[in-house]
């Protein structure tokens, strides 16, 4: 594998991904804004902003697409929104949520297409932000100031199996690939999530 695919990849657990949503929720709430809908930038947003919702007891739930990155961390041209918002948004407090903000590049162009639509006010949120954008949101749980890839659990099946294909050679031997996971990601995945990538991209591993 070239030196250019290796990259060091942290993956968030569950309880994380909860307790970085709690975080969340208490700062909105020592703030003085009271979102009415709460928007999910597709696809990363969608379990952060469900979990908001909870906890802020936030009944209107819509989505937006914004496209910027393809799994695996590859990145393309900029982000642009390629599926509108999924609702009316007139005169409504707006809460946006995503799981991570590494560029800047999807609230960008998020947050100005939701303000054509006429909303009293439009936030930003996220589970986890790095030093490295230039669009920072409203509220953060995390301040990621080390890069790093951050593997969420709706996307282990994703992502590592494009590592795993980035992979030159490819492993057919599981131990090889648990430890070239290990090496070139710094990665360690439950027997069960490594079943999974193996099953879902119908990987021909031993």
């Amino acid at each position: 594998m070239s030196e250019a695919h290796k990259m060091p990849v942290q993956l968030i657990s569950v309880n994380e991904v909860v307790d970085a949503s709690d975080t969340l929720a208490r700062q909105i709430l020592d703030s003085d804004f009271r979102p009415d809908t709460i928007v999910a930038i597709a696809r990363g947003g969608f379990m952060p902003a469900r979990f908001l919702c909870d906890f802020l007891q936030v009944h209107k739930l819509l989505s937006v697409k914004v496209e910027h990155y393809t799994s695996g961390a590859r990145e393309k041209q900029s982000a642009a929104v390629t599926v509108p918002l999924s609702g009316e948004v007139r005169g409504e407090r707006v809460l946006v949520v995503d799981d991570v903000n590494d560029s800047g590049d999807t609230l960008a162009a998020a947050r100005p297409h939701l303000e054509t639509l006429s909303p009293e006010a439009v936030r930003t949120a996220v589970l986890h932000e790095k030093t490295t954008t230039t669009c920072p949101a409203d509220f953060r749980s995390h301040t990621v100031r080390e890069w790093r890839w951050l593997l969420y659990p709706w996307a282990v099946v994703e992502d590592v199996g494009q590592f795993i294909q980035q992979m030159d050679p490819c492993p057919h031997h599981r131990a090889d690939l648990i430890e070239r996971l290990r090496l070139d990601y710094s990665l360690e995945l439950h027997p069960g999530e490594l079943d999974r990538v193996i099953r879902y991209h119908n990987l021909e591993i031993r």
